[in-house]
């Protein structure tokens, strides 16, 4: 038994699982296309993730190569629709080196309004002295989108306790929490400054070392390594 909001509303309705798998979709390796636009008009907001889309056949194929090269030469995307896991998803495929990527989408009413959460902000007059610094970290820091670089650092812990425990060792508790503190602004902005200025302008804007790779992935990738098939 599962229970539905109304419109929003603090009232629910019951509905049994067999009425949600009368109305489920049935998952097909069919894409319909529904529209052609520009991409630079998709808000980021309605981003969920890339898919990976691939021909079916020699069918597949020839309609495949038809459709990435034309939305290709009018620097388009197609709006799409596709049904998976029992539910019809709206995708827009854009053309990517040989294929195609399908990024899902979301629906309308699953973007919150950002007033919500902005219209509370304050408005605060910037003074010179404080873009300034800031401007000056911005640039002492500034590099190249490098995704190499990122860790994640969850993951090798969660790596590093399973061979430990595999292993018979002891497991340490973890430190105490911080308590959140208010931190002044200015204070943060000249404390980095100063650590920044103390770095030998050799070494600024260098990588740093990899760690390790300890932990194998999943089988399905969360990201461009999900795959579609496109008939």
């Amino acid at each position: 038994m599962n229970a539905c909001t109304l419109g929003g509303s603090d009232r629910y309705l019951e509905v049994t699982k067999d009425e949600l798998e009368n109305i489920a979709l049935e998952s097909t390796r069919t894409i319909e296309i529904d529209e052609f636009v520009p991409r630079k008009e998709i808000d980021d907001l309605y981003l969920v993730r890339p898919y990976y889309i691939v021909p079916d056949g020699k069918v597949g194929h020839d309609a495949y190569a038809v459709i990435r090269e034309t939305i290709r030469s009018l620097d388009k995307v197609a709006l799409a629709r596709l049904v998976l896991t029992s539910r019809e998803h709206v995708v827009a495929l854009e053309a990517r080196d040989k294929g195609l990527m399908g990024m899902l989408l979301r629906y309308p009413y699953e973007v919150r309004d950002q007033a919500e959460y902005f219209d509370d902000i304050q408005d605060v007059k910037i003074t010179k002295d404080m873009l300034d610094l800031a401007r000056h970290i911005v640039e002492q820091k500034s590099g190249h989108f490098d995704p190499s670089k990122f860790e994640d650092h969850y993951e090798a812990a969660l790596q590093d306790l399973l061979n430990k425990k595999q292993k018979g060792q002891a497991i340490p508790k973890a430190a105490p929490k911080r308590a959140d503190n208010v931190v002044d602004l200015m204070s943060a902005l000249r404390a980095t400054s100063k650590d920044l200025s103390s770095i030998p302008r050799a070494r600024r804007g260098q990588p740093r070392k990899r760690s390790r790779r300890v932990a194998k992935r999943v089988k399905l990738e969360t990201g461009a390594a999900d795959r579609a098939r496109f008939q």
